[in-house]
């Protein structure tokens, strides 16, 4: 149960949405900043890729925005960062809640035997 497939796969979901927030909250940061170029974290093609082959487990990747840049030469735009961040909150939530009701399955079953 420990080192199921499922259990590295939320594992690995949890760590890439982490380094997403992290980068979100950096591209914010940079907003004003003349020049910068917003980071994008990818991880989730990997993740099913590895889950097919029965692994689950991914490191998360980061990469610079090729989005169109502002006059300044930033390309961060924060309406795209708020929608991805909401979306990344929703994801950890998610992904959290899985694994808590994984670890509470296995309590009860551990408590009863």
């Amino acid at each position: 149960m420990l080192e199921s497939v499922t259990t590295q796969a939320l594992s690995s979901a949890l760590d890439g949405l982490a380094l997403r927030q992290r980068t979100i909250a950096s591209n914010i940061a940079n907003v004003n900043t003349p020049g910068y170029h917003a980071k994008r974290v990818l991880f989730e093609d990997a993740l099913a890729a590895s889950v097919k082959r029965g692994d689950g487990t991914v490191e998360a990747t980061t990469v610079t925005s090729l989005e169109p840049t502002l006059l300044n030469g930033s390309n961060v735009n924060l309406d795209t960062e708020i929608l991805s961040n909401v979306d990344t909150v929703l994801r950890f939530q998610f992904a959290s809640q899985a694994v808590g009701g994984a670890y509470s399955s296995l309590r009860t079953a551990m408590k009863t035997n």
